[in-house]
């Protein structure tokens, strides 16, 4: 059995991966760290799981009795612990936070990591698979740079972005997390709208530089507007890519680069959100109207976009099938 610790376990992303781990044939959880919901039953909190576990959460953390620690922090948070504790060597790492996703000046592998200089391993398993299976530490990519990385990852291969990518995608509100907020409040997300953050979302430098490691370079512009949708769950986005490459040749790239996937599925029709949500599935699909290419992607932004793609990762450290406790059926009706 693996033996897990969960760091920041109250919020959106610990709750799912709890209900994750405690389905999951091969895991124990030993800790479930909050200190404000210290002594508190886990199902008290994460009220989805009443009658499925009796955890309690802890302020203690014993790492000398864990295999690997889940940090589910808030951005910039992580860096910060790991200046302020000391986790043994042995013991591996999943980090939710984008502290460490882009590639450091230099390779250091260290108690005390800065963004600067880590050895964490960014974990996209659909690009760096074999580098996360050796890995000790390993960077959860962003929900948003998962979904659209993953409907653009294939043309990269193909050397299609030539030319700026115009990028736009759709999130539900637990994307913000659980503390509340204005645009997260119910009847000001409800029946509404909104974008934020229009080309400049903290998600367009990892986007980039996954591109850029596939085609070898990336001089054009990933133009990115994110929208506020009024649901709660999931990730649709469009990515339109000019070529005159022709759509059967195409189509034919995406599939054999998906091929061996065991969660990126390409799909030859039209796809919608509800095949996805509840899983940890991503869907393709292209369509061509001239020398434009659009391509569509659609993920679950807690699962395939967070916790589900963290333990894909911890599956893939650890040496068992990619899909262990993954199986998970999608709210398509």
């Amino acid at each position: 059995m693996i033996r897990i610790g969960i760091l920041g376990a109250a919020g959106y992303t610990g709750g799912e991966l709890i209900r994750l781990l405690i389905n999951h044939p091969m895991t124990e959880i030993v800790f479930a760290n909050s200190e404000s919901n210290a002594g508190n039953l886990v199902a008290d909190v994460h009220e989805g799981l009443y009658g499925e576990t009796d955890l309690r959460f802890t302020g203690d953390m014993p790492f000398d009795k864990v295999d690997v620690v889940f940090f589910c922090f808030g951005h910039g948070k992580s860096e910060a612990f790991l200046r302020e504790h000391d986790v043994p060597e042995n013991v591996r790492i999943i980090d939710l936070a984008q502290d460490f996703r882009l590639a450091p000046e230099e390779m250091l592998a260290t108690q005390h990591p800065t963004p600067g200089a880590h050895d964490f391993v960014y974990g996209l398993p659909e690009l760096n698979r074999s580098l996360v299976a050796e890995a000790q530490h390993v960077a959860n990519p962003g929900c948003f740079a998962t979904c659209i990385q993953l409907g653009l990852l294939p043309a990269a291969k193909m050397k299609l972005i030539d030319s700026d990518v115009s990028v736009n995608a759709i999130t539900g509100s637990t994307g913000a997390g659980q503390k509340p907020g204005a645009t997260t409040h119910f009847s000001w997300r409800n029946n509404n709208m909104s974008i934020y953050k229009a080309f400049t979302h903290q998600h367009v430098p990892e986007i980039r530089q996954s591109l850029k490691q596939l085609q070898g370079r990336l001089d054009a512009a990933i133009d990115f507007i994110p929208y506020r949708g009024d649901f709660a769950r999931g990730i649709f986005a469009t990515e339109v890519v000019k070529t005159d490459k022709p759509l059967e040749e195409i189509v034919e790239g995406y599939k054999d680069f998906y091929r061996d996937a065991a969660f990126t599925h390409y799909v030859d029709k039209a796809i919608d959100l509800k095949q996805v949500v509840n899983t940890n599935k991503c869907l393709v699909h292209c369509d061509k109207y001239g020398d434009k290419l659009l391509i569509t992607s659609c993920i679950d932004n807690l699962l395939k976009g967070a916790v589900g793609q963290a333990v894909q990762n911890m599956n893939i450290m650890f040496g068992l099938e990619e899909t262990t406790g993954l199986k998970l059926k999608a709210g398509a009706f």
